[in-house]
């Protein structure tokens, strides 16, 4: 994207194994690299245990909205909100979109919940990033055709290391969702381990494929 023109906005979320997040390399690191590409970014402090997964995905669910409502005043096409996640930050990431997109609220975990008028937007991000990470839940990708092949998921694309200990199940997320039509696109990196952050020059390449959608 042109220096100096906003391309969208990048909603980051870091990874932490739900326990903590990595504010630095998986958080403001990124931000500032995709903010060098002209998206809007920002940093996403989902909730942490003990709260559930699916708090953490509905609390990425609300950034969304929350950007997308904004979109104006931040001067950001409303068509072009995207969403990276690393690690546990991608599997909230994953349960925001399968889970909490369209117009689905809090009520759904807390009958308590008073919806306004930011829950009226839509929760579902324009492309989502997998940064060594999956649809699913803490260290076990989704690989069930049921979950994906009649739901509208969002173009996705993996980033990911061979040395990562959980590379055979990105492959085969990937596979799945490819045998399923879905829009996918996956880098694999040489020798990268878990944890490699903004390293490696692949936002990049997922600014290029932003671009291409």
């Amino acid at each position: 994207m042109k220096k100096g023109v906003i391309a969208g906005a990048m909603l980051v979320s870091p990874g932490g194994a739900f326990l903590f997040r990595s504010e630095i390399t998986e958080g403001s690191n990124v931000a500032e690299a995709f903010a060098e590409h002209g998206y809007v970014s920002f940093v996403v402090h989902y909730r942490l245990y003990p709260y559930t997964e699916e708090e953490s995905g509905i609390d990425i669910a609300r950034a969304i909205r929350y950007v997308r409502y904004h979109a104006e005043d931040y001067g950001i096409p409303r068509n072009n909100i995207n969403v990276v996640g690393f690690s546990a930050g991608g599997i909230a990431n994953g349960h925001a979109v399968l889970e909490f997109g369209d117009n689905i609220n809090g009520t759904v975990l807390d009958d308590s919940y008073t919806p306004d008028e930011i829950d009226k937007v839509n929760a579902t991000p324009n492309a989502v990033i997998m940064a060594y990470s999956f649809y699913g839940r803490l260290s076990v990708a989704d690989l069930n055709s049921s979950t994906f092949e009649d739901f509208d998921l969002p173009p996705t694309f993996y980033v990911y290391g061979t040395e990562d200990p959980f590379y055979s199940q990105f492959n085969s997320q990937v596979d799945l969702l490819e045998s399923l039509d879905k829009n996918i696109e996956s880098l694999v990196l040489d020798n990268y381990p878990h944890g490699f952050g903004a390293s490696g020059d692949w936002v990049d390449d997922v600014d290029s494929w932003l671009m291409s959608l």
